[in-house]
């Protein structure tokens, strides 16, 4: 039985697309029947949870009765939803999206539960009675250490917007018990430690004992009588889901993470008879090591083993369940691509299309040209880098160790894709070696290898970059033939960020604000931000967003002196760059300019100094020695000015440790300045600029990723754009790009490499940095030194009119009235529209 279309994720795209703003709440509104209801079975449930603690109503128990009051109703939403989708059928215009990605970055899920089920004020009603507070409770939850950076907080809000715009959806992951690490710092340097947040059993997780598939690896494959071929796997690993529930705000509709855990067949019990106990749990240690560590460390062979049977594991378990499900909704497999779409985010999953293959093959057995019109149905691929080396690649003697079967069937794919090729491009021989999906390891590059994109390429039939500028580029460089093949697939979607999580539950003074002078429609149409815009010369206005900026600012100072010992001046100019540690995002260009500033307020301290505190926060991969060399250097010269009598409340610097979503929405309703300066044409979008612009940050960026559409949509005079564009670095580079001649021309510059090459800011060891320095002055892949003056520059103009309060804050206000075209639900929509819709495959 088919649900009405007005269910249907598409009509409700539509209905949150043209969304009225509503008036501001003058009085609250009286609580509906069903969530008074809703009320009382919470107190219920939160009382009978909160009676089994063994040291009474402490902030920790709070925190645990209240996650499973509120996950006793998400359940009964999960199932509703769920049911509800079952029932969609086979004309329904929108498929049930699969979203495969190794990261999400969930953050701390009680919040958010708790302002989706209108709870806030009940809980806090209950807490004060047993005399704690929300904050306390809130503290208590740990982050959920299943992601990275941008990428995984990227797939965290599209969950919010699926279960918002009501698409049926699961997101697929693994369930790592440790993320990628805890960064501690010790004498200024990262140390990396184990983030154990699993330890409390969280309680936000639901185990779906019943829901476990076999993943294989390694063995052989062999041929039966009527030459069907079946992969006998020599290893066995079983995965488990766990679920985690993703509310929508403004409907009854969840949305779900589907989280593998790796568990392994019982003990051998003989070796453990004969004592030889390490033998005897052999596939247990294995199957442990996949569920430890978010991409680990791939220096090793050990570790690139590691990863891609992590990735495989993933992608096998996800299309098992994905299958499952269809079959028991349609009992038959043929349909299986009209109905369901599997997303590829980045090419971590793209081991996907030759999985789904198999298993349609081996497993179900239907023939190679139905399966493979169902995998090119099903299977769209979004695109997230410009940089070649960070597009997988896999020796081919690794597939044929663990992944023979998967290595046969990419055979056979290449073979017909280039077939096809030859009849298009006849005699193109140098077009085939570039596209193939085997790189044959020749131009001294070694070993055969495995082209994970090229798979993902072939397979789609949508592909996609996350900014209008990246996905240009996208076409024109890396996937240059492939567009020449298919111009057809390529478009672009320009990320987004969810309102709920980054403004409503980040910044609640702001979005008050906000409520009283445009009305609360923005919280469902964030397009309705537009109407800010003609009343940011409000000077009345303009004083309350400062007077809430300040108390943001206020919190954080807190934060930071409580968590650094260092007192920071909450009025003075608060510069942010928070990402992850990487020299093309180029943490040193800001703490280049942090040194020349340090140097001109040493020379002239009697000066009409902007007072700045510059805020630094992210990890360095644990292999990454220029970056982890980076985050030397900022508490090295962090140590000096912060001591530095001369300077005083002038200038200060500060690194976060141990960055995640959760000291995010400390951070960013504080900025007053979002640094987003990566070399033009290396980041493909970026959404960190996207929150800061939302709660009012001005933007200091290059001309780059979704900073263009940003400017664009707010006006790029309400912009601080510097630096070369992508085309100027394209053809530095192939002029022939120096960067001692920037150095020698610029005393300024000269100046700042020559105190880090001395040991100024490195107790005069001046080996410490020579590696950096000579990186800067013989190689300068990301042009640190062709930017640096027009950087510098423009962070004066900053000066200027952060010195003038009322103009400062009507371009902040100007920035956050162009943020409405950047939410995850117009992202989504976009989604839906073009690549998961039934009519996409047209």
């Amino acid at each position: 039985m088919n649900t009405p279309t007005t269910k249907s994720a598409a009509s409700a795209v539509a209905r949150k697309s043209s969304t009225k703003a509503s008036p501001a709440m003058k009085k609250p509104t009286p609580l509906s029947a069903e969530d008074q209801a809703l009320h009382a079975a919470f107190e219920t449930a939160y009382e009978r949870e909160l009676s089994q603690s063994s040291h009474g109503p402490t902030p920790q128990a709070a925190l645990h009765a209240a996650a499973v009051a509120c996950r006793e109703t998400l359940a009964r939403r999960w199932a509703s939803t769920q049911a509800e989708d079952a029932q969609r059928g086979e004309k329904a215009p929108v498929r049930r999206v699969h979203y495969l990605s190794m990261e999400f970055l969930m953050g701390r899920a009680l919040s958010n539960a708790l302002a989706a089920l209108k709870l806030v004020d009940p809980l806090q009603a209950k807490l004060a009675a047993q005399g704690t507070t929300l904050g306390d409770v809130l503290e208590r939850e740990p982050d959920a250490a299943l992601g990275n950076g941008g990428l995984g907080r990227l797939a965290a809000c599209f969950l919010d917007s699926f279960a918002e715009l009501e698409l049926p959806s699961f997101g697929y992951g693994l369930r790592y018990r440790y993320g990628t690490f805890a960064q501690v710092i010790q004498q200024g340097r990262q140390q990396e430690q184990p983030d154990d947040w699993t330890r409390d059993a969280p309680a936000w997780e639901l185990p779906r004992h019943d829901v476990r598939f076999h993943v294989g690896f390694g063995g052989r494959v062999e041929v039966d009588a009527s030459g069907v071929r079946r992969w006998l796997p020599a290893d066995e690993i079983e995965a488990q889901a766990f679920d985690f529930i993703v509310p929508a705000h403004h409907s009854d509709r969840v949305s779900t993470l589907r989280q593998w855990q790796a568990t392994a067949a019982p003990i051998a019990f003989k070796p453990f008879c004969e004592g030889d106990y390490a033998r005897a749990a052999r596939h247990q240690v294995l199957a442990d090591a996949l569920n430890w560590v978010l991409y680990p460390d791939d220096s090793t062979e050990a570790g690139r083993e590691l990863r891609l049977k992590q990735e495989a594991f993933l992608v096998s378990a996800s299309l098992q369940d994905l299958i499952a499900r269809h079959l028991r909704e349609f009992g038959t497999l043929h349909n299986l691509g009209k109905t369901n779409a599997i997303h590829l985010n980045d090419t971590h999953p793209a081991l996907a299309p030759a999985e789904l293959m198999r298993l349609l093959l081996d497993e179900h057995g239907l023939g190679w040209d139905e399966a493979w019109k169902i995998t090119r149905q099903a299977v769209a691929y979004t695109n997230h880098t410009l940089m070649p080396e960070a597009l997988e690649t896999w020796p081919v003697r690794m597939f044929e160790q663990l992944l023979p079967r998967h290595l046969e069937i990419i055979y056979e794919i290449n073979h017909r894709f280039l077939e096809e090729l030859q009849q298009r491009f006849p005699g193109d021989h140098a077009l085939a070696a570039r596209v193939s999906l085997i790189d044959e390891g020749g131009h001294g590059h070694g070993e055969r290898r495995v082209r994970m994109a090229s798979l993902a390429l072939v397979a789609s039939h949508r592909v996609n970059g996350v900014a209008a500028l990246h996905s240009e580029l996208m076409v024109q460089t890396i996937f240059a033939d492939y567009a020449r093949i298919w111009p057809e697939r390529f478009h672009n979607v320009t990320n987004g960020v969810t309102p709920r999580r980054w403004l409503q539950q980040a910044n609640p003074a702001l979005s008050r604000l906000l409520d009283s002078r445009i009305g609360d429609g923005w919280r469902k149409n964030l397009a309705q931000l537009g109407e800010l815009a003609p009343l940011a010369a409000n000077r009345e206005l303009g004083e309350e967003f400062l007077a809430v900026k300040r108390a943001n600012k206020e919190r954080l100072a807190a934060l930071i002196r409580r968590e650094l010992g260092i007192t920071v001046n909450v009025d003075s100019l608060f510069d942010i760059q928070i990402k992850r540690i990487h020299e093309y995002k180029r943490q040193l260009l800001n703490l280049l300019h942090v040194i020349s500033r340090y140097q001109a307020i040493r020379d002239n301290p009697d000066a009409n100094w902007v007072p700045r505190t510059v805020i630094i926060a992210g990890k360095a991969a644990s292999a990454y020695q220029m970056a982890k060399s980076i985050v030397r250097l900022a508490h090295d010269v962090a140590r000096v000015i912060n001591s530095d009598p001369r300077v005083g409340d002038k200038l200060k610097l500060v690194f976060l440790p141990n960055y995640s979503v959760t000291l995010a929405e400390s951070i960013i309703p504080a900025a007053d300045l979002s640094e987003q300066i990566s070399t033009a044409g290396t980041e493909a979008s970026g959404t960190g600029n996207m929150k800061f612009g939302m709660n009012g940050a001005v933007t200091i960026g290059t001309w780059d990723g979704a900073n263009i559409e940003m400017a664009e949509a707010m006006g790029v005079e309400n912009m601080f754009v510097f630096g070369l564009r992508a085309d100027a670095v394209a053809k530095i580079k192939q002029l022939g790009y120096d960067p001692r001649l920037y150095v020698e021309e610029n005393r300024q510059l000269k100046r700042v490499i020559d105190a880090i090459s001395a040991g100024v800011f490195s107790n005069g060891d001046t080996e410490r940095y020579r590696a950096l320095v000579d990186s800067l002055l013989h190689r300068d892949v990301y042009l640190l030194m062709a930017d640096f003056a027009d950087y510098v520059a423009t962070q004066a103009k900053v000066d200027a009119l952060f010195a003038d309060r009322a103009a400062w804050a009507e371009r902040a206000l100007r920035n956050i009235a162009g943020m409405g075209p950047f939410s995850s639900d117009r992202t989504i929509a976009e989604y839906v529209d073009r690549v998961w819709s039934v009519k996409s495959l047209n």
